[in-house]
């Protein structure tokens, strides 16, 4: 059973103030937290009986039962599944230079939806990419918008924030750094490395100027047929999938 102050301090999660004070975050839906399990420290879990009988064991530091009106009154969703889970937020002190030395790596410059963040981090996980960077200003990858669009993703993909600016003008001048600019040249014309940094910006700004003056390799995803009037840009998400698709091709 879950107490008043119970579902007080779960709805109090949906505020980042209240995530970052208790370093904690909330996952739903029975697909989600069966992912997280395990890969994260589960503080509770809240459950129907029927999804209680489907598990054998629940590595989890307090369980409750729970009937649905109680789960509904706990949610942040309109309809919610069978299954709520509180975790704690994971802490990861992999930086830029290391990850970039030997890997391919994500870097976000502002992206600010919740739902674009989190197809991108499962757009990563797609491609093996196991490490997002992102500006200070990027939305929070544990909104829980975000995490419901990362479908698990989250669990095999690491997400850091960080001084975006200061890390990537700080990168050896060997580290292959990408990022998307209408200038740039045409992606399935240009060599491609199996180690770098791929930056990606903002939804309506692109990659910030303190940022783009890193990027010594600019990329363009041509439309088709080219010359021909079209949308002004793709979304954020879809051009990671393209950029990210193009490169793993490569490897092949």
């Amino acid at each position: 059973m879950l107490s008043k102050n119970d579902i007080k301090n779960i709805k109090s999660l949906e505020q980042k103030k209240f995530r970052t004070e208790k370093g904690l975050f909330i996952a739903q839906g029975h697909k989600l937290v069966g992912e997280l399990l395990g890969k994260f420290e589960c503080v509770l879990l809240a459950a129907t009986s029927d999804w209680m009988q489907t598990r054998r064991s629940i590595p989890a530091a307090r369980v409750e039962t729970v009937t649905p009106d109680e789960l509904k009154r706990a949610s942040l969703q309109q309809a919610p599944q069978d299954v709520l889970a509180v975790f704690r937020i994971p802490q990861d002190s992999t930086t830029l230079s290391a990850a970039a030395s030997a890997n391919l790596v994500l870097a976000l410059d502002d992206v600010q939806d919740p739902g674009n963040l989190g197809t991108i981090v499962r757009i990563a996980d797609w491609f093996g990419i196991k490490h997002i960077f992102c500006s200070k200003a990027t939305a929070d990858i544990y909104n829980p918008k975000a995490i419901q669009a990362t479908m698990g993703a989250i669990a095999r993909v690491s997400v850091h924030y960080t001084d975006l600016g200061r890390d990537i003008n700080g990168l050896p001048h060997t580290t292959p750094v990408y990022g998307t600019f209408l200038e740039g040249d045409i992606i399935y014309d240009t060599q491609l490395t199996e180690n770098g940094v791929i930056v990606m910006g903002n939804e309506g700004n692109g990659i910030g100027p303190v940022v783009a003056a890193a990027v010594n390799r600019k990329l363009y995803i041509p439309n088709w047929p080219q010359g021909a009037k079209t949308s002004e840009s793709l979304n954020v998400a879809i051009a990671t999938a393209v950029v990210c698709s193009e490169f793993r091709r490569r490897s092949r």
